[in-house]
């Protein structure tokens, strides 16, 4: 932050950094390495770097219903990068660094229609839309019940109509 409270930027050489990263794979001390918060042409740039000598294995993203990153999914699959969803429930918007007067996604009425129809939670219904998506779903809870019902996630199916649906909430709303 400058003098006024202003976030200053810096520029950062990814492709310098990511040579880095893999010096580092290389020397053993990672077992792999990573992104996170990639957009599609910032991945091209490392997947694209003269010498590339080991991708990316994953790209963690915000992705949840309202932001679902279709479009950065497809990307990461074609190049068999793994995505990884963080905020996949939204976010707490008590939190000084969540953008106030966002939905909250677990009370979506489509959302907790298609729960109500599989006798689950909005949240359960959520994180398997993430699964069946093929994305790497990151949830954290304090709360021992809520633990245990985002466990409960691989004993059930969202049809492929429900799946159209929830694909339909995406709002491109960013909680962070």
């Amino acid at each position: 932050m400058d003098a006024q409270g202003k976030i200053m930027f810096d520029t950062v050489d990814l492709c310098s950094t990511w040579e880095a990263l893999e010096k580092y794979k290389d020397a053993g001390l990672a077992k792999s390495i990573g992104v996170s918060n990639f957009n599609r042409r910032q991945l091209e740039m490392i997947l694209n770097k003269p010498g590339l000598e080991h991708k990316p294995v994953c790209n963690q993203v915000e992705c949840h219903p309202y932001l679902n990153q279709s479009k950065l999914l497809e990307y990461c699959k074609s190049k068999d990068v793994v995505m990884t969803a963080y905020s996949a429930l939204g976010s707490d918007s008590d939190k000084d660094w969540v953008k106030k007067g966002n939905p909250v996604l677990q009370e979506d009425p489509i959302l907790n229609a298609i729960a109500e129809k599989h006798r689950r939670t909005p949240t359960q219904v959520a994180l398997r839309y993430q699964l069946q998506r093929g994305v790497v779903v990151l949830v954290r809870s304090f709360n021992e019940k809520r633990i245990k019902e985002n466990f409960q996630v691989s004993d059930f199916q969202l049809t492929p109509a429900d799946m159209k649906t929830i694909d339909g909430l995406n709002k491109n709303i960013r909680y962070l």
